[in-house]
């Protein structure tokens, strides 16, 4: 089957040429993004491979039902960039990759919770220049601390596991606790209780219209004085408006983020000569309490390996007319 990537980078091609070798399936990858000025591109293909910044909405999802495409691959876990309703109508049928490694976003949200603790980063660039005074750098230990984890899928999950060996206190919220959660001794809370307990939040819910903008300013308030707010899930999860003035005022004292709500004009992409227009994101550069990383918390050889895999692993099924795997639905 002809599959059309698109966001394709060099590292897609490495992991999904070599996971073909398999399934022979024929490739053709678009460095662009999928979006209503680039969708009239699209010719002769049944499939289509997405990214977390492709934007398919009705017209999109419109016009590719036009061109005869009949299946969109997801190589991510999250679908708020399509318009399932949509796709359902139109008989389009949508896969994603749920699992690709749990643990690789599990671990770089440590990265950043221990980054920031430390201030690791501030560390790097002293030394680089002769500068080896710790004033300034007082940290705390994440053991005794109490972290909350917003949702305990399979990453919040993997997080907790780590979190244990730090010795802290674990609280979680989540429509559906987790067996595997409570039986490593997991509380599980309501979400306002945990704003007011935990000394980091790490946040690991899906998107959807009840997290859009959790983190808001009303929930800032509940949270306590100095608190780190760590987010490796959607960049919608947080206002960056309410968490802009939260930093001004000092209520937060750390924030890690890895996703950012208006990161399809920025993220997987080098702008380094260039004059960046997105004022609220260069605000959030200016705090010294402040890491991010241009969503790099899927960015493992495991689990890029797992996504090429799985994907490519859906397609197959759907060419094959067997039971469909990993689809989407509202």
């Amino acid at each position: 089957m002809k599959i059309d990537f698109f966001s394709a980078k060099p590292y897609d091609i490495t992991f999904f040429e070599k996971s073909n070798i398999q399934y022979q399936h024929e490739l053709v990858f678009h460095e662009y993004t999928l979006n209503n000025e680039t969708v009239e591109h699209i010719k002769n293909t049944r499939c289509i491979c997405v990214f977390v910044n492709d934007k398919l909405n009705a017209n999109v999802l419109e016009q590719l039902h036009k061109k005869g495409v009949r299946l969109i691959a997801l190589r991510c876990a999250g679908f708020n960039n399509i318009d399932i309703a949509v796709a359902d109508r139109l008989g389009i049928t949508v896969v994603r990759v749920p699992a690709y490694s749990p643990e690789s976003i599990a671990e770089h949200s440590i990265a950043l919770m221990l980054s920031l603790s430390r201030h690791v980063h501030k560390a790097y660039n002293r030394v680089r220049e002769s500068n080896f005074s710790l004033q300034g750098l007082l940290g705390f230990e994440l053991h005794n601390a109490t972290v909350g984890i917003v949702g305990t899928g399979q990453i919040g999950t993997a997080l907790a596991k780590i979190l244990t060996g730090f010795g802290g206190n674990i609280i979680a919220c989540d429509p559906s606790p987790s067996n595997e959660c409570i039986s490593i001794g997991v509380q599980y809370v309501n979400f306002k209780t945990l704003c007011q307990q935990a000394d980091v939040i790490s946040l690991h819910c899906p998107l959807t219209p009840d997290s859009h903008h959790l983190i808001n300013s009303k929930t800032l308030k509940d949270m306590k004085e100095n608190v780190m707010l760590i987010n490796t899930s959607r960049g919608a999860v947080i206002d960056s408006n309410a968490v802009i003035a939260s930093l001004k005022n000092k209520h937060i004292g750390y924030l890690g983020l890895d996703v950012y709500e208006q990161e399809e004009e920025l993220f997987f992409q080098d702008l380094s000569d260039q004059i960046i227009s997105d004022d609220v994101f260069e605000r959030l550069l200016t705090f010294p309490n402040v890491l991010i990383t241009a969503h790099q918390g899927f960015f493992t050889d495991t689990a890029l390996s797992n996504i090429a895999e799985t994907t490519l692993n859906n397609i197959q099924r759907f060419e094959n007319n067997n039971e469909c795997a990993h689809c989407c639905h509202i």
